[in-house]
């Protein structure tokens, strides 16, 4: 593990010395270009999940009792931003990047009303935990997702205070990448963190 990750590390180095007037990177550019040549992968939109409530098994009762529509619904489901995956261990970790506003200097405290960070919790849930698991090919005791939140959101101090409470001590699973002109602490958090659990 070591190795691997000292040799993702000195790629990145050598990239971000040779590019440093790149202003800003997307999160997908930067991953994809740590990649390059490697047994990673990422993964733009997956869409193994579009589907997942479509015939998503319910009791009769439920069944006698809601509204069944007169056309035939083919789409239903969970579609995160991107997939990391070790081609090597067949093991995949699903990202959601998310921006949103939030109350800094200037600002008034109701700049932060967003909710994009409430509605990434949905990967909480253990119905939606035991899907991206199985599917990721992670272990029972491995949370199957990656939030980075981009945007004012992370400096804001009821935002910050409320994320870092409801992942409690699974801090690897959530990136507040503050400046995204600077992708080094981005690339190793997931060195660090994510990355042991594709290998």
């Amino acid at each position: 593990m070591g190795s691997s990750a000292n040799r993702l590390r000195r790629k990145w180095q050598d990239y971000s010395v040779s590019n440093a007037s790149i202003a800003e990177q997307s999160f997908y550019k930067t991953f994809s270009k740590l990649f390059e040549n490697t047994e990673y992968k990422i993964i733009s939109q997956p869409k193994e999940f579009s589907e997942i409530y479509v015939n998503f098994p319910l009791s009769q009762k439920d069944l006698d009792e809601i509204y069944v529509p007169d056309i035939e619904i083919k789409k239903h489901g969970v579609y995160p931003d991107y997939a990391i995956t070790n081609t090597e261990t067949n093991k995949t970790i699903y990202i959601e990047v998310k921006r949103q506003d939030g109350w800094v200097e200037g600002k008034s405290r109701s700049a932060g009303r967003g909710n994009a960070h409430e509605r990434s919790c949905k990967f909480f849930t253990p119905g939606l935990q035991k899907i991206l698991k199985k599917a990721g090919n992670l272990g029972e005791d491995v949370l199957p997702f990656w939030t980075v939140f981009q945007g004012d959101i992370t400096r804001d101090p009821c935002r910050v205070r409320e994320i870092t409470c409801w992942y409690d001590n699974l801090d690897a699973h959530f990136f507040f990448w503050r400046d995204t002109s600077d992708t080094e602490q981005l690339v190793e958090h997931f060195i660090e963190k994510i990355k042991p659990l594709l290998d």
